[in-house]
């Protein structure tokens, strides 16, 4: 028995678990919701004991010590670990302010991404890292990067939707930044789900991703395909716009306040940031140091990680200094995270640096 059994139990366990939950929200049955936070917890701990086990493999096959074989190397390692830190993330919440409600919104991403390993054939052997970067600073700036990641995923959640619930017109201008946002997402999804079916390529994922990705649509050679892809797009924010204060109306009905919504991504964001910038941005001088020779080179992803730091520490500083509060520091937190996924993938599959060995290989 190995560690992919236990992922795939996990994998299951986060679908089945993601549609009780839609069913607890739909007849609000207490013993369905206990049923869906059970699934939920088997999930977690089926999974993190394959990650225990996939890092006893990983020790056994590198020899590089236990600390230096932390199984966060490439991009399946890393997926699987931010999923981890999500669900606990969700579980904390869940237990401190008895509210499943957000069940129905974490466990899709967690199942997800998971299944997403699988369907895109990403690579799920293990490669020890190169010398230059075996070192005990990785278990502290990698895991702690995470971790963080994990926080402001949370804190992108409850911040949009703090957003959606705080809606009341539709000229509002956080009313029109979040129903763009959510519609960018949509229609880059639908997308890149196009891509797949169309050109089916049997290519490693990075390679689909810097040679394929959009040229179903928006990076066609057609140009009638680029014009119906952009008016797709608009059709989609517009129709999202047309019909957000449902959404809200929808929201509501789950019982979470718009103070409790803000109260999670203050929280989240709060507890994110120092580890972020302990583990993220310190912890990962010292190893570049170690592994290059300087601390800082201004490479993409140091870039970028910076960036992100500069957008959360803004947020601190509005609300904590200023006094900022509702809808300016909830778009700040939305847009923090679109930093990070440029961060975490953005950087790693589209740009070349040092950190190239951080990706989908």
């Amino acid at each position: 028995m190995d560690s992919s059994i236990f992922f795939g139990i996990s994998t299951m366990a986060y679908i089945v678990a993601m549609i009780i939950y839609i069913t607890y929200l739909a007849f609000r049955n207490r013993n369905i919701g206990i049923a869906a936070t059970t699934v939920t917890i088997i999930g977690f701990i089926s999974q993190t004991m394959a990650i225990f086990m996939r890092w006893k493999e990983f020790y056994e096959i590198s020899g590089m010590g236990i600390l230096r074989s932390v199984p966060l190397t490439n991009l399946y390692e890393s997926l699987i670990f931010f999923v981890w830190c999500v669900i606990l993330g969700y579980l904390i919440i869940e237990f401190k302010y008895k509210n499943r409600s957000f069940g129905a919104f974490v466990t899709p991403v967690a199942g997800l991404a998971l299944a997403f390993i699988d369907i895109s054939g990403m690579s799920k052997e293990i490669h020890p890292l190169i010398p230059a970067l075996q070192s005990n600073w990785l278990l502290a700036h990698v895991t702690m990067s995470f971790i963080s990641y994990a926080a402001f995923a949370l804190s992108f959640s409850t911040g949009l939707m703090y957003l959606i619930v705080k809606a009341e017109r539709r000229n509002q201008g956080a009313y029109i930044f979040w129903t763009v946002t959510l519609g960018i997402f949509i229609t880059f999804l639908f997308a890149m789900g196009l891509d797949f079916v169309t050109f089916k390529v049997a290519v490693r994922p990075e390679e689909f991703i810097k040679s394929y990705l959009f040229k179903a649509s928006f990076l066609s050679s057609s140009g009638t395909v680029k014009i119906l892809s952009w008016i797709s797009m608009f059709v989609i924010i517009l129709l999202i716009w047309r019909l957000g204060l449902v959404l809200k109306r929808v929201i509501e009905r789950f019982n979470i306040s718009a103070e409790n919504l803000e109260e999670i991504t203050y929280k989240s964001i709060a507890i994110g940031f120092p580890i972020f910038t302990l583990g993220g941005l310190i912890f990962g001088a010292i190893w570049a140091d170690q592994a290059w020779g300087t601390y800082w080179s201004w490479d993409p992803k140091e870039t970028w990680s910076l960036i992100t730091w500069f957008v959360y520490a803004f947020y601190l500083h509005g609300r904590m200094l200023r006094g900022w509060k509702g809808n300016k520091v909830a778009i700040v937190a939305v847009v923090g995270f679109m930093a990070v996924i440029f961060t975490y993938l953005g950087v790693n599959l589209l740009l070349s640096g040092l950190h190239a060995y951080g990706g989908i290989e």
